[in-house]
């Protein structure tokens, strides 16, 4: 029996490649099944203040090949109707008006939590199902599984460096890349890694707590000098745009008047961090008499509309054919997942942060494998060079510095880094015995 009850189908919060793979195979699937489709326009943006007029009927003529493009067939929108009560309860009013009982949202994690909300405020009337949407690579899949539009940014973003690092090379000169990446470092180090970057710099390798800007300028510095050291006076450093974020606030004092979005996340693409970090750690090359010429650019934009990759497309293909079987075989208030091959729903009660009610972060695990082969590859200070004095003295001579002054200077940011804080403790604790057996043998 042909059901007189609509699907609808949402995208909100930012772009990503192969957000129209979902829309084609979710609406191809509830077509195939009888079911009438509908494409609501811009995300929440009008729903959630009760206008009902910005939408269309999907169907399989006007689908079928979309899921080549980038972009979204039906629009997208970071509007957030969680923030007021009456814009949650006009969205799903509004979703009743439409004839719908179910809705597929396509989004990250604020999404993620809007669709639980809605479910919840539905009160049985609408069924939900998410699909995971972000290049930031952050939601709370399992290990090894990415994010839809990941891949595709990290391929897109590579393409990139590879062109910046042999501009830099050419012209000796350095490139500060800032990329996209909110709260966690995965697209930065990813493209980092898989272009062979000098290094990335990203939220997590830090200690807990507010990170000092000058900490971020002297790693980078330190970079600068040690390549110099090799002779080189290139180089390519990909940084996080997280670590905006993680910055002390009386750092950025003069950023007060920073944009935030309707989700009260800090709007990083308005921030110029390259251009901040770019003149800070000039001035401070300058102390050392250091010259190296600087640029900065930031990547983001070009990557979330960008055509998916076979990868994405596959990968969104099959996540919008599993949303639309979910939803019409009685799923509810889950976010889609493929592990194994095979469709896996994770449930909203499961998903969610106790402590904040949100949807869980993924971070980078900085004591994998995976990121200690990345930091191999690195060209940047670490406890190697200081406890070798050759080396040490290769980088102390190119800033007219003794080996101690020069300790002074960068040792720090060792201290400060995740990675080696625990060996530098370590050694030190180390060291500390073997002065008190000492000490007991003069005795």
């Amino acid at each position: 029996m042909v059901s007189n009850k609509r699907i609808a189908i949402l995208v909100a919060g930012g772009p990503a490649p192969g957000i129209n793979s979902v829309i084609s195979a979710a609406t191809i699937r509830a077509i195939m099944e009888k079911n009438e489709v509908v494409g609501i326009h811009d995300g929440f943006k009008y729903i959630m203040r009760g206008d009902i007029s910005q939408h269309s009927i999907l169907n399989i003529d006007n689908v079928s090949r979309i899921h080549f493009r980038g972009g979204s067939h039906i629009g997208i929108a970071r509007d957030n109707p969680t923030r007021d009560e009456k814009h949650l309860e006009n969205t799903v009013t509004s979703l009743l008006r439409l004839n719908v009982d179910r809705l597929i949202t396509i989004g990250g994690d604020d999404t993620a939590y809007s669709a639980k909300c809605v479910e919840e405020k539905a009160d049985g009337r609408i069924r939900v199902v998410h699909v995971p949407k972000t290049i930031d690579n952050d939601l709370a899949l399992p290990f090894g599984l990415p994010t839809f539009g990941y891949q595709t940014a990290r391929h897109i973003g590579v393409e990139i460096v590879k062109n910046i690092m042999v501009d830099a090379q050419t012209t000796t000169r350095w490139y500060i890349v800032v990329s996209m990446g909110r709260s966690a470092g995965h697209l930065g180090l990813g493209i980092g890694k898989a272009a062979g970057a000098t290094l990335s710099i990203i939220p997590e390798e830090f200690a807990p707590g507010k990170i000092s800007l000058m900490n971020i300028v002297d790693i980078l510095a330190g970079a600068i000098i040690k390549r110099k050291s090799y002779g080189k006076q290139d180089g390519v450093a990909i940084l996080a745009e997280g670590l905006i974020d993680r910055i002390d606030p009386a750092d950025l004092e003069k950023l007060s008047e920073i944009e935030r979005d309707e989700h009260n996340n800090v709007r990083f693409a308005e921030i110029n961090f390259g251009e901040i970090l770019k003149k800070l750690v000039q001035k401070r090359l300058e102390e050392f008499n250091v010259k190296s010429t600087i640029v900065a650019k930031n990547i983001g934009y070009e990557l979330r509309c960008a055509d998916p990759i076979p990868y994405d497309m596959e990968y969104t293909r099959d996540l919008g054919y599993c949303a639309a079987d979910f939803i019409i075989n009685g799923g509810n208030a889950a976010m889609v997942s493929v592990q194994n091959g095979n469709f896996v729903p994770m449930y909203f009660k499961d998903i969610m942060d106790p402590k904040t009610g949100r949807t869980k972060v993924r971070l980078v695990d900085i004591h994998s494998e995976s990121y200690h082969i990345a930091r191999n590859y690195m060209l940047r200070l670490n406890t190697d060079d200081f406890n070798d004095d050759h080396e040490l003295a290769k980088f102390a001579d190119v800033c007219g510095l003794s080996l101690e002054e020069f300790r002074k200077q960068f040792y720090y940011v060792l201290e400060n880094d995740q990675l080696y804080s625990k060996e530098l403790a370590r050694i030190e604790a180390a060291n500390g015995s073997e002065n008190k057996s000492e000490a007991k043998k003069a005795d």
